[in-house]
C-alpha cells in the first residue's frame, strides 16, 4: 500500500495551554494541583482525519483497512504506534461518484467485514500496514472480540521484558436493543514485541452470569497510570434504557499485572477489593453518566473524563467531567461541544440527524505539548442494520475515525 504520511505539527495548533499530553506509559507525578478542568476549545485535526481517509481509499490491496470504529492507539517501543479498531471493513474503495450519483467515494456491498483490526504507524508518522485480520479470533460461534485500551507493560511485575497488553470486550449475538451484541466478558491479550504476535488471551471477568445485560460491566475502555498502579475504567451498556446513560466503573492492577485475573482489584464504594460487588464511580441513570465507551486522561492532579453527553444530546455532543481521583467524586457534566461531521451527512431525508459521532478516545501517542488529540467515530443512525451499512458503503467517510485537538481551561 502507498505510504500515507502524517505531519504531526500539533504543538502549533495547541500552543500556550496548560495540558501536556503524555506518551503512553509515562507519568506526570508533579504539576498543578487538582482543580476544575473543562474543554476550552476543540479544533478539527484535518491532518489525521485525512491521513486515515487516504490510507483507506488506497486501492493497492484488498485485504487491508478501508474503515472501522472503536478507535484506540498505543505507542510501541521504538516509536511506532499501533491503531486498534473494532468492526472493520476491508475490500476496495471506489472513486466518486457512487452508484446513487453522489460525490462520495464508495465501497461495494460485498466488501468483507471483520470484528477487529490493527494498523501500524511507523516512526515517521506514516500509516504503514494493516496487520493480518482479524487480529483477535472469535472465541466461539456467535461471539467476537472488540479491542479497547492497550498498553506496553512488563511481562511480569518488576520484570524487564516488555509485552503489549490489549484489553478485549467479548460480545455475543443479541436481539432487540442489543443489535450490536450482548456484553459477555473482559479479556486481556498478550502480544510479543516487536513482532506483535498474539501469544494468548486471558479471561478477566465473565459477566454472562449477570441476568440483566444492562448491568454487565466490561472493563478497558481507557486506562490511566498513577504510581505503580494502572487504573482500568469500564462501564455498563444501557442499550435497553429509554435514556441510554451508562455507569462508569474503575478497577486497578499493579503494573505488569493486567493479564493476571487475581491481580485485579475493583472499586466497591469505599475501597478496592478483589471480591465483592463493584460499585460505579459515575452515573445516575439520568443526566449524569457515560456512553458505552469513554476516555480518561490525567494532567497534574486532575483527571478529565470525556464522553458522549447523556440523554438526547448523547448522539451529537461530547461533554466532560473532572475529578481529583479515579474513584471520584466526578464533577460535571461541563458544557458540551459538537464534533464536526463529514460533509452532506448531517441530516437525513426528513431533516433529522442521521449521521452521529460516538466513542471519543484520547490519543497521547500522537499528541503534542499543550494539546490532546481525541478521535471520535461516525456512524449512520438507522434501526435496521442493513440500511445503516448501505449508507456507510455509499460514503466511506462515515465509518472512519475523525480527530480534534482539544484545549483545556482550568479554574483555581
Amino acid at each position: 500500500m502507498r505510504r500515507t504520511v502524517i505531519v504531526l505539527l500539533l504543538a502549533l495548533a495547541c500552543a500556550a495551554v496548560f495540558l501536556t499530553a503524555l506518551p503512553d506509559g509515562d507519568d506526570e507525578e508533579s504539576g498543578p494541583a487538582c482543580a476544575a478542568t473543562t474543554v476550552r476549545s476543540a479544533t478539527a485535526d484535518a491532518r489525521l482525519t485525512g491521513a486515515f481517509g487516504s490510507y483507506g481509499d488506497d486501492g493497492a490491496r484488498t485485504d487491508d483497512w478501508t474503515g472501522g470504529d472503536g478507535t484506540h492507539s498505543v505507542r510501541l517501543p521504538g516509536g511506532r504506534v499501533l491503531w486498534l479498531f473494532s468492526d472493520t471493513f476491508l475490500g476496495r474503495v471506489n472513486p466518486p461518484p457512487n452508484p446513487q450519483g453522489q460525490p462520495h467515494a464508495w465501497r461495494d456491498g460485498s466488501a468483507p467485514m471483520v470484528r477487529n483490526s490493527g494498523v501500524v504507524m511507523d516512526r515517521s508518522g506514516s500509516l504503514e500496514r494493516t496487520l493480518r485480520t482479524p487480529l483477535f479470533a472469535d472465541p466461539a460461534p456467535g461471539q467476537w472480540r472488540w479491542p479497547v485500551a492497550a498498553k506496553v507493560e512488563p511481562r511480569l511485575p518488576g520484570g524487564d521484558e516488555d509485552v503489549l497488553r490489549v484489553l478485549l470486550w467479548t460480545r455475543a449475538t443479541g436481539t432487540g436493543p442489543w443489535i450490536y451484541g450482548v456484553p459477555a466478558a473482559t479479556e486481556v491479550a498478550t502480544l510479543s514485541l516487536p513482532d506483535l504476535r498474539v501469544e494468548g488471551i486471558t479471561q478477566i471477568s465473565d459477566q454472562r452470569g449477570v441476568p440483566d445485560p444492562a448491568r454487565r460491566v466490561l472493563y478497558g475502555t481507557t486506562t490511566v497510570d498513577e504510581g505503580e498502579w494502572t487504573y482500568v475504567f469500564g462501564g455498563t451498556d444501557a442499550q435497553a434504557n429509554a435514556r441510554p446513560t451508562s455507569h462508569a466503573y474503575v478497577a486497578r492492577v499493579p503494573r505488569g499485572g493486567l493479564a493476571d485475573p487475581a491481580a485485579w482489584e475493583y472499586w466497591n464504594g469505599s475501597g478496592f477489593s478483589r471480591t465483592g460487588e463493584p460499585r460505579p464511580v459515575l452515573g445516575n441513570g439520568d443526566r449524569k453518566g457515560v456512553g458505552s465507551a469513554f476516555t480518561v486522561v490525567r494532567t497534574g492532579g486532575t483527571y478529565v473524563l470525556l464522553t458522549m453527553a447523556a440523554g438526547a444530546e448523547g448522539l451529537a455532543q461530547v461533554t466532560s467531567y473532572w475529578s481529583c481521583s479515579p474513584t471520584g467524586p466526578w464533577h460535571g457534566p461541563a458544557r458540551a461541544f459538537a464534533p464536526p461531521l463529514p460533509k452532506d451527512t448531517a441530516d437525513g431525508p426528513s431533516g433529522t440527524a442521521a449521521a452521529a459521532p460516538y466513542n471519543p478516545q484520547a490519543h497521547p501517542a500522537v499528541s503534542g505539548p499543550g494539546c490532546l488529540v481525541v478521535s471520535y467515530d461516525v456512524n449512520w443512525l438507522d434501526p435496521t442494520a442493513t440500511n445503516a451499512q448501505a449508507h456507510i458503503n455509499r460514503n466511506v467517510e462515515l465509518y472512519r475515525p475523525r480527530f480534534v485537538s482539544l484545549r483545556f481551561a482550568r479554574e483555581g
